[in-house]
């Protein structure tokens, strides 16, 4: 790790830099499982990141960040507004969406017919068991906006890793943890996080900085993200629960009320950049982490239009192909079916508080118009499949992975 300046030393932006201290390294990996070349590389002490506290300090950004603040965070709350009168079933989506792009900044991608089947309990594919996971995360990020403390962090993360990686959801690391490098150990890391003990205390500093209410809400959210990334408190699930926080603080800070914006759809768009940002804000420059969550957010509000008038239009040309009595079964079934485009019989009876016997008279006129499509071939057990929409959300996804080519 390269030397860094004293701690809490102020640059020319005013915000303290990382510092970082000696330590002494304790491989994990038995000495004969490593090549000599190995063992001579990874043995001795190395350098890890001393993280200073924020909880006081305020950021400032030069007047041209600030109006791209100000541009973003109005064209948030537009985007929130106009979707808070036709809430269901696109604060779902959002989310799920939101959720989805956050995993693929990790490299976990999943189509989206493998989400949904994810969500009904299907485990055949990992990536599409963590990205449903990161559903879970952000819903509980949202829902814990208004108490943001450390157990709703934990709470965040126990939330993201039960079902992949449950003897570490919801507690703070214990190890060093670093970016880069090899897993051997942290002496070629690109960055090396605090050490493990160090952990609470600076979770504890990073709460009472969200919940200042003197700093511009999307310079906040960026700055505690950022903070956040730095700490690194988690051996596992960093990144996506970072981002959750994110979230939490958008609805906290009233930038959102109604839905979640695919910020990190934004994010998707340059992935360099954002981690480029992560790497200025540790050197003591906020500004860049701040510029990237603006400019992500107004992609992401684009991106999260378009995806919501897809929908839409796929609503309106349904219901022209399906004549069925308003409120019936098979009407409701297709908004429902905007939000979770695969299906059992189970489902479509919770979902409409039917029987399961007659979920069969809700999903044939769907079937018959072209809408649904049975894809197991299964006598028992059978589940329908809505094409239109994981279409209209894959694209989602590829415009997202797009945008920074």
């Amino acid at each position: 790790m390269p030397s860094l300046p004293p701690d809490n030393d102020r640059d020319r932006h005013g915000w303290p830099a990382l510092s970082s201290e000696v330590v002494e390294w304790t491989p994990t990996i038995p000495s004969d499982l490593l090549s000599r070349a190995q063992r001579e590389r990874y043995r001795g002490p190395y350098r890890a990141a001393v993280v200073p506290h924020i909880a006081d300090v305020t950021p400032h950004v030069s007047p041209e960040t600030s109006a791209l603040v100000a541009e973003a965070g109005s064209v948030i709350t537009r985007f929130d507004a106009e979707l808070g009168n036709e809430l269901a079933p696109f604060s779902a989506i959002l989310l799920r969406s939101e959720s989805a792009s956050s995993s693929q900044i990790e490299n976990l991608s999943s189509g989206a017919k493998q989400i949904a089947l994810a969500e009904l309990g299907s485990r055949e594919k990992r990536n599409a068991t963590e990205i449903v996971g990161n559903v879970a995360a952000m819903t509980a990020a949202i829902e814990l906006a208004d108490r943001l403390d450390t157990k709703a962090i934990l709470a965040m993360h126990h939330a993201l890793m039960e079902h992949t990686s449950p003897e570490i959801a919801g507690r703070w690391r214990e190890d060093q943890v670093w970016i880069g490098g090899t897993s051997i150990g942290p002496h070629d890391a690109d960055f090396v996080a605090p050490t493990a003990a160090r952990v609470p205390d600076l979770m504890d500093d990073l709460v009472v900085f969200a919940h200042r209410g003197d700093i511009p809400p999307l310079i906040h959210v960026a700055i505690a993200h950022a903070q956040f990334e730095t700490i690194h408190p988690f051996p596992d699930g960093n990144g996506r629960t970072g981002r959750a926080l994110a979230q939490a603080m958008l609805r906290a800070n009233q930038l959102t009320q109604n839905v979640t914006v695919p910020v990190s759809a934004g994010l998707l768009a340059d992935t360099r950049s954002y981690f480029a940002a992560l790497d200025e804000y540790r050197a003591g420059d906020p500004s860049t982490i701040v510029e990237t969550f603006s400019r992500a957010a107004l992609s992401a509000v684009d991106n999260g239009s378009r995806l919501v008038s897809d929908l839409r239009q796929i609503r309106v040309q349904w219901r022209e192909r399906v004549r069925v009595r308003q409120g019936s079964g098979a009407h409701r079934l297709m908004d429902i079916l905007l939000r979770q485009p695969v299906v059992d019989r189970r489902t479509t009876a919770t979902y409409l508080g039917i029987s399961a016997d007659n979920a069969g008279r809700a999903i044939q006129p769907l079937v018959d118009a072209g809408i649904l499509y049975e894809f197991t071939g299964f006598t028992r057990n059978r589940m329908w499949h809505a094409v239109e929409v994981t279409d209209a959300l894959d694209e989602f996804a590829a415009r997202a992975a797009r945008r920074g080519r």
